[in-house]
């Protein structure tokens, strides 16, 4: 029965795919962080977790039905046949998940009146994106865009971001109020509290913090923080001047 069964040359034919699949993943795997997912963003927009599950899927079907199928006695014409359908069925499923992948992706942080929010492609009112700045009315393909949001100009533009965001629209998502976050730097700044408060509140976590604070040449005296809405509970850790330095996963709504 074995002999019929043909398990060594079967299990090469799945091995080799194996190995195909593997490389095809990788090169996957650097389109995604290398460049729609970057660094701690792949945690804060859940990228990481979404590419290893469709890739993983993807990975074990393909050489799992080639093992299953592979039989010489088929002929090649045969076996040619059922291992193209299965590239077939392996490419879509890729394609799928990469897809889903890419429309998932981040494409800003944003500062929000007293908050950062991490943005996704398909969180963005799209209505609105050729009412912005004309830098702002693409997407980004290579990494997420760090900005702010300018103040509503009057009455009825108040009145309509109140209206957006009781639908689940936030400020954030809205193209039409995007700017560079130097112009909200200032803000930012404003409105962060001193890196002490988080010391107090995750006690237990003090000394790591101070760790991770130190790893980016920061000091607790001068360090800021923000909450951020992302995947997860997280802030971001502002130096002297502003800028992102550190994410941490903590609450910051306290």
């Amino acid at each position: 029965m074995l002999n019929r069964l043909d398990i060594p040359s079967r299990a090469r034919a799945g091995c080799i795919h194996l190995l195909i699949s593997a490389a095809v993943a990788a090169v996957a795997a650097g389109l995604v962080f290398g460049l729609w997912y970057p660094g701690t963003y792949r945690l804060l927009a859940g990228g990481q977790e979404l590419f290893i599950l469709l890739t993983t899927v993807d990975v074990i079907l393909g050489p799992l039905l080639t093992f299953a199928v592979f039989n010489r006695q088929k002929g090649w014409p045969h076996l040619r046949r059922d291992l193209a359908i299965i590239g077939l069925i392996q490419l879509s499923a890729l394609v799928y998940g990469m897809n889903a992948v890419f429309e998932a992706r981040p494409i800003a942080a944003v500062f929000e009146v007293d908050r950062f929010r991490v943005i996704t492609a398909n969180q963005v009112h799209l209505p609105e994106l050729p009412q912005s700045r004309p830098e702002y009315q693409r997407l980004p393909l290579t990494g997420p865009w760090l900005l702010g949001t300018r103040p509503t100009q009057s009455t009825d533009e108040k009145n309509d971001v109140l209206f957006l965001s009781l639908e689940g629209i936030d400020l954030a998502q809205r193209p039409a109020f995007w700017r560079a976050y130097e112009e909200s730097v200032a803000d930012a700044k404003a409105r962060a509290r001193p890196f002490s408060h988080l010391l107090k509140q995750y006690p237990d976590k003090a000394e790591e913090l101070r760790s991770k604070l130190k790893a980016v040449n920061l000091d607790e005296a001068s360090a800021t923080f923000l909450p951020l809405i992302a995947r997860g509970d997280w802030v971001v850790v502002l130096n002297p001047a502003g800028q992102l330095s550190l994410f941490l996963p903590l609450d910051g709504f306290f």
